[in-house]
Formats: C-alpha cells, structure tokens, sequence
C-alpha cells in the first residue's frame, strides 16, 4: 500500500505491474480489498491502480469541500499519469462515469460493474425489495445495517444467505461496516456532484464502454447497464455474470477477469 497526496487529502492505493494504466475503483459497500483478484489479473499486462475513494478503507478525509471524480483526476496528475482505463464497481462505477464526463481528456476506456450513476434514481418495486429484505435498521448499528445491505446487495434478492460462499459474506460485511464510517464521516462534508449529472449524457461518453452486472443484481442495475450500452457510442453489453450478484468482481473473478483483459487488449 503506498499514499500519496491528491487535492489536500492522503489516498491510499495499490500499485502493481507495468504498462497502461488502468484504475480500479471500489463499490460504496466495499474498499481497495475488493480488487484483490483483478490486480493478480490485469497486472500481467498493465499498471494497475487500485484506490481507496477519499474517507473510505486507509484514505484520509479532510473537512475541505471536494469530489470524488477531481480526486480520480487528480491521483493521474499526482503520479504523471495523461490517461488511463477506469474500471468501477457499484459507486465506483457512478464515480468512474462522472470522471470520463467531468475529464474526458483523462480517460481512455470505461468497464462498469453495477453501476447506479448519477442521476439515477430507484424504482418503487427497488424501494420495496429494500423493505422487504432489510427493512429498518438503526443506522448507529454499523453491525447490523452491514448484515442488510449485504442480504441486499451482495447476497441479491433472488438467492437466500445459505446460497453464497459464508466467507465472501463475512468479508463483505467487515468492508462495508468500515464504508458505513466513511459514509457518516463524509456526510459532514461537502461532497461535490456532477452536474448536470449522468444519468442522460450517456452518447457524451467517447471511450469504449463496457457494461455488466451480475444475474442476481436488482433489475434497475440490469435495465441500466442495457442503457449505458445502447447510449454510449462504443457501449458493449457483456452478459450477465452468472451465480453474482452486485460485487460480481469479488464473487467471481474468473468472467470479470476474462472479461476486462479481453475488453482493455
């Protein structure tokens, strides 16, 4: 793990083997840690990059106002970088998104996990599932609000608990009771938006574009990467990962892997 300094703030990050580089950025359930197997994967061919969102994982968070998509353009200034492949997961999705439209100079492709972009807004049968599965939780109880949104999000509302590996559930848990910190450490900050924000500048996006989600992700998160593939010029709509849900790239790495070197080659 190495920090350096982007726009005032400590980001810690991963920096492994040679080439073009390519950023991987984490889910807002989860941290770096979740890349583990994409970095073993992409560092074959190129330099790969896997950061810690500011105020997320060994990331620091000054009080100072910023964004998440200035930082990722900042981190390319910091290490001398002109461009690189962003790779996103779930809000690091929505963040790599935001970053092409905010700095299109500064990106040169774009793969997308489950990503719910700016803009985007739930459907009721969404809002309804999260009742259902989660239902209310004492948002204090770091603990038991992980426990939920995990059944929610990385288990999925169409598996049950007992069909998923008990270690992936454990150490998406540990991730996201730390996210859920950073969430209500950032929520003290002021945390610039894209604006106007994604959700109908897609044809703006003028990279390649690759688009997946896991079969047991929401519907919404399926519907939407069929957007983004359609609306990008260069979109490319892999098929859904099977037996993943919304941390497809931690659950199962062999198809993201096959995947992103096919895409980024």
């Amino acid at each position: 793990m190495t920090k350096i300094e982007v726009n005032g703030a400590m980001l810690a990050y991963d920096d492994a083997g040679a080439g073009n580089p390519v950023v991987l950025l984490h889910a807002g359930i989860a941290d770096r840690r979740m890349w583990r197997a994409q970095i073993d994967a992409l560092s074959t061919r190129y330099r790969v990059l896997a950061v810690d969102l500011r105020g997320y994982g060994e990331s620091e968070l000054p009080p100072a106002p910023f964004a998440h998509h200035d930082d990722v353009a900042g981190l390319l200034d910091a290490l001398g970088l002109p461009r690189a492949a962003l790779v996103g997961c779930s809000f690091g999705g929505r963040v790599a998104v935001d970053t092409a439209l905010a700095h299109p100079d500064r990106v040169s492709a774009l793969a997308l996990f489950g990503a719910p972009v700016s803009g985007n807004e739930w459907s009721e049968e969404t809002e309804q599932l999260w009742e259902d599965l989660v239902g209310d939780v004492d948002p204090e109880d770091f603990a038991a609000t992980a426990a939920g949104e995990v059944r929610f999000w990385v288990v999925g509302p169409t598996r049950r608990p007992e069909d998923v590996d008990p270690e992936l559930i454990r150490f998406a848990e540990e991730m996201d009771q730390r996210a859920l910190a950073a969430e209500q450490a950032l929520s003290a900050v002021e945390v610039g938006e894209l604006d106007p924000p994604a959700i109908d500048r897609f044809a703006e996006l003028a990279v390649p574009v690759l688009v997946g989600t896991g079969t047991h992700d929401v519907a919404d998160l399926r519907r939407l990467a069929d957007r983004i593939a359609a609306e990008a010029p260069q979109g490319v709509r892999m098929p859904d990962v099977p037996d993943a849900a919304h941390l497809a790239p931690l659950e199962r790495p062999e198809p993201i892997n096959k995947a992103l070197l096919d895409f980024l080659a």
